[in-house]
C-alpha cells in the first residue's frame, strides 16, 4: 500500500511537471516561428522607405547579417499600426520614415556576439567604432547577448524628405569615413541629418547629446516627439533606435528568419 502511494505521488509530480512545461513561455531558441501577429511593415505602410542595413554589407559586420535572406522590416502588427500614425503626420508634412532595421533573428545577435569576440577583425572599424576599442564593445553596452529587436516591436529609423532623394550605394572596398563626421564628410545617407551615421558607435550618437548642431538636434526631436506620441521609447544611447512600450512580446526573443 505505501509502494503504491509512493508510485501514485510519482506519476502525479510527473504530469505537473509536464503540465507545467507546456504552460510556459518558448525560451528564445524554441521561438523559431514567426505568430500570427508579425506583418512585412511595407504591407500596412506602402509608403515606407526601406534600407535594411543587415542584408547588405555595408554594417558594422561587414558581410550580410544571419538570418537577414530578405531586406524587409518584420514587426509586431501592434507596432506597424502605431507606425502608421507617425507617418500620417511626416507624410502631411512632405516627409516620410525610413527604416534601418525592425525585427532581429536571435541568430543574427549571435553573429555579432560572434564578430564582437573577434577583436582581430577590424575592417569597418573607421566607419562604425573609430574612437571604440573592440575589445570593449560588450562593456560599453555596444553589443549584448540579447536585443529587444528579437521580441518584434523595436525598431531602427529616421527621416528622409519627399521625393526621397537618391541614396548613395555602398561599394565593398570603397573608402570608410567616420560615422561622426559632418553629413557632408560621412557616408552619403538619404535622410535628414541627425548628426551621426546609422549604427555610429560613439557619444554623439546618444540622443541627447548637446554636442551636435541645432538643426541636428531639431530633427532628432522631431521623431522622437512623434514617435512618443503613438507609444515608442527611445534608447537614449541611440537616436534612431525606439521600442514601442506595450510591445506584445516583451519575454519572448524569436529567431525565424527573415524571407
Amino acid at each position: 500500500m505505501i509502494r503504491n502511494r509512493a508510485t501514485t505521488r510519482s506519476f502525479v509530480v510527473i504530469v505537473l511537471l509536464l503540465m507545467l512545461i507546456s504552460f510556459c513561455p518558448l525560451p528564445a531558441s524554441a521561438a523559431s516561428r514567426a505568430p500570427s501577429d508579425f506583418v512585412d511593415l511595407h504591407d500596412v505602410i506602402p509608403s515606407i522607405v526601406l534600407d535594411i542595413r543587415y542584408y547588405t554589407v555595408h554594417n558594422f559586420v561587414g558581410v550580410r547579417v544571419d538570418g537577414y535572406d530578405a531586406p524587409k522590416c518584420i514587426i509586431t502588427k501592434k507596432a506597424a499600426d502605431a507606425l502608421a500614425g507617425v507617418q500620417k503626420e511626416l507624410t502631411d508634412a512632405g516627409l516620410s520614415l525610413k527604416v534601418y532595421d525592425c525585427y532581429r533573428p536571435q541568430r543574427a545577435v549571435s553573429h555579432f556576439v560572434r564578430w564582437a569576440k573577434d577583436v582581430g577583425d577590424t575592417k569597418t572599424k573607421k566607419e562604425f567604432y573609430p574612437t571604440v576599442d573592440k575589445r570593449n564593445l560588450f562593456k560599453d553596452g555596444y553589443i549584448a547577448e540579447r536585443s529587444g529587436h528579437s521580441r518584434g516591436s523595436t525598431i531602427d529609423l529616421t527621416i528622409v524628405p519627399v521625393p526621397v532623394p537618391v541614396q548613395e550605394q555602398y561599394t565593398p572596398g570603397q573608402a570608410l569615413h567616420e560615422c561622426y563626421l559632418p553629413a557632408e564628410k560621412r557616408f552619403k545617407d538619404n535622410s535628414m541629418d541627425m548628426g551621426t551615421g546609422f549604427d555610429c558607435f560613439n557619444a554623439l550618437s546618444h540622443t541627447a547629446n548637446r554636442e551636435i548642431g541645432s538643426m541636428q538636434r531639431t530633427s532628432r526631436l522631431l521623431l522622437k516627439t512623434l514617435m512618443e506620441k503613438y507609444g515608442f521609447v527611445n534608447y537614449d544611447r541611440e537616436w534612431w533606435h525606439y521600442t514601442l512600450k506595450d510591445e506584445p512580446y516583451p519575454d519572448t526573443y524569436f529567431d525565424f528568419v527573415i524571407k
